[in-house]
């Protein structure tokens, strides 16, 4: 497992209740790409920079483990954790952490840098996101 670098906090808000009365699926993932966008912009880089120069985040794939229900009124610290290998794709790891402690969900996504010109993954992920951060350790590198 990787080590969480960075996290966010939020409120459960009525409307992501679904009529169990606790959080909807979908509401995790999104949670967990807020936190990765905060990571991000917390490292320093420009979104709309790196997408002018040519380069689109993507996930590829994405998997919810629920292990506690979040319900209205909750609050939740969303952590992001960037792993690097080598090739094309690489993974972030969010865990969902209750405000008692307890871990509602972790959400892991395989993701890739897409060539926004030749709609194909590049290459070197990490040697584009590592050259655009200004605190390169927020996303996982040393």
């Amino acid at each position: 497992m990787a080590v969480e670098l960075s996290s966010v906090h939020m409120e459960v808000r009525s409307y992501e209740i679904d009529p169990q009365h606790h959080v909807n699926g979908s509401v995790y993932q999104q949670y967990a790409d807020h936190s990765r966008f905060a990571c991000v912009r917390a490292a320093g880089i420009d979104i709309d920079e790196l997408l002018g120069s040519g380069f689109g985040p993507v996930n590829l794939e994405t998997v919810i483990r629920y292990h506690n229900e979040l319900r209205g009124g909750d609050e939740v610290d969303v952590s992001c954790a960037w792993i690097w290998g080598e090739g094309k794709t690489y993974r972030v790891e969010h865990v969902l952490r209750r405000g008692d402690g307890e871990i509602a969900a972790e959400v892991q996504h395989v993701s890739g840098l897409l060539d926004l010109k030749a709609r194909r993954l590049t290459s070197d992920p990490a040697t584009q996101w590592r050259s655009r951060a200004k605190r390169p350790e927020l996303l996982g590198f040393s």
